[in-house]
């Protein structure tokens, strides 16, 4: 895929993985529109970034959705590749019942749900655009899920199995489909979750990760992972229960 000259939207894009992915498509010479739900962490990235174009949108609202759609197809008719980044994760207790999952923001509308419809929406439009892409940004935890987080671990596997079904279906259009699997990052993602583990450390950058995973999206290779994901990516199933047992000991 050709980094450069595109024309990207990326969703959650105001920071984390989504803020550095737009910094890099910007310092490559692409136009990137970024949305999010705070309006003023989105002003802050266009103060950082001028040439960043950027939208207020709740992706858990259909309405929404559908304003993106039409919004973004109206002002960037050149638009050529789709980032699905935004994204939640949150610590549910399923013994305790189902007042904590029912009382949160949903995890399944916004992780699963949005990469899902946002993929439909935008195909027709992506269709016949040279160098046409979706990027799906899942998780380490749709390889090997995590007992605290049941919920988050399931959308990022479904949004694993949707990545590669997609790809399968839209190689006749000529549209690639990448998923980038990252390891915990040190990024904005469960505040109030990681507050609670205080031996959990996470050095790895959003800037290191995704250098290095637009090297690999650049020579076209489909599913991208870093450090333990990789390794999860061409693992076996007795090695991803492994991994699963160490990973879960706590629980």
């Amino acid at each position: 895929m050709q980094i450069s000259g595109a024309t990207v939207l990326i969703t959650g894009g105001s920071m984390g993985i989504g803020y550095a992915m737009a910094e890099f498509f910007l310092d490559a010479g692409s136009e990137v529109i970024i949305c999010g739900r705070r309006e003023e962490m989105l002003l802050e990235a266009q103060r950082n970034h001028p040439g960043l174009h950027i939208k207020v949108c709740d992706l858990a609202d259909e309405a929404e959705r559908r304003t993106l759609l039409e919004w973004t197809t109206t002002n960037f008719g050149s638009l050529n590749v789709l980032v699905n980044n935004a994204g939640i994760q949150r610590d549910i207790d399923f013994t305790k019942g189902i007042e904590a999952f029912l009382a949160g923001e949903s995890e399944i509308k916004i992780n699963l749900e949005a990469p899902i419809v946002l993929s439909g929406l935008f195909i027709p439009y992506l269709t016949g655009k040279k160098e046409a892409a979706i990027i799906n940004v899942s998780s380490g935890l749709g390889f090997v899920p995590a007992g605290r987080m049941p919920v988050y671990s399931a959308t990022k596997a479904g949004l694993h199995a949707f990545s590669m079904a997609l790809r399968q279906q839209l190689i006749p259009l000529g549209i690639k489909v990448f998923e980038v699997v990252p390891p915990a990052v040190d990024t904005e993602l469960n505040p109030e979750g990681r507050a609670k583990r205080p031996n959990f450390r996470v050095d790895l950058k959003p800037g290191e990760f995704v250098a290095a995973v637009m090297k690999d999206i650049a020579n076209d290779i489909f599913e991208i992972g870093y450090g333990m994901t990789e390794g999860f990516i061409n693992a076996s199933r007795a090695e991803l229960d492994q991994s699963f047992q160490r990973m879960n000991r706590a629980w």
